[in-house]
This record gives structure tokens, sequence and C-alpha cells, in this order.
């Protein structure tokens, strides 16, 4: 039995890198709703524990120094948000971490240098990872990246 909340963590980190980095230099308000979809709040107002893992997701990355942002707005997003330079370094840093893509394994006679250089990024294993759908390739890649972050 696999850990549901951990597997959210990592899909929500995944989601937040990707927001940030294609708006990167620019700050942005990143909503909790963008990451792990629409909630509905009690008749107390109170949000979903899934919705609040979201956003304390938001503000772990915060913590250890991937984003700043200037200010929470409720519990419902964080105000001019933006990748630090330990978070911009790690997601457009070359990576060792593949899943077996024959693109990560073309010579540079195959592919333009620029093509290729690119195919050999986090960001784009990330993105590969997201597209994939699989919980298991978002977990050991968001996995990877915290790994090399601390390295």
């Amino acid at each position: 039995m696999t850990d549901i909340h951990i597997d959210d963590f990592y899909k929500d980190v995944a989601y937040i890198f990707l927001r940030l980095y294609s708006n990167f230099p620019r700050k942005t308000i990143l909503y909790v709703e963008d990451i792990c979809g629409p909630d509905q709040p009690d008749e107390f107002g109170l949000h979903s524990e899934r919705f609040l893992s979201g956003f304390s997701t938001m503000v772990w990355l915060g913590e250890h120094g991937y984003l700043k942002f200037d200010a929470p707005i409720k519990q419902e997003a964080l105000d001019q948000t933006v990748l630090t330079e330990k978070g911009l370094l790690l997601l457009s840093s070359r990576t060792e971490f593949n899943f077996g893509d024959p693109v990560m394994n073309t010579t540079s006679d195959d592919l333009p240098p620029s093509v290729l250089e690119h195919t050999q990024t986090n960001i784009a294993q990330l993105r590969k990872a997201v597209n994939s759908k699989s919980s298991i390739m978002i977990r050991q890649c968001v996995s990877y990246l915290l790994e090399q972050a601390q390295a």
C-alpha cells in the first residue's frame, strides 16, 4: 500500500516547479487550486485535507529555499511567487536521471545541439514525468530533484 499523501506531495511539487519555471523570472500569484484542483470548503469555510496539503507543499518549498513569495493569501495562494536561484539552477541543470527515453540516449549527430541539450535537463525530465501521468515516474523524478538539491 502506498502513502497517497506522499504521492500527492510529489505531484504538487512537480506542478509547482513547472508553473514557476514557465513564468520565470516574473513573479506570479500561485493558487492552490491551480496545483491540486478546485476545492469546496465545508459549511464552516474550512478547506479539504487535500487542498490544505497543496498549500502546505507550496509553503514547504519556500521554507526549503526553492521558491520565495511575499505573503500567503489566506490558505488559497502565495502572492508574488518566483523560483529562487536554487530552484532555477536545479531545474535548468543537466540531469543524470532518465526514464529510458531514447532521446536521452541519442548521439549529437541525430539531433541539433540545442535540442539535445534541452532534453538533458531536469525540467525536461520533470515535464516527461508529469506528461506520463504515472505517479511512480513523478515520485522518482521529484525525489531525484530534491536529492540533487541537497548534494
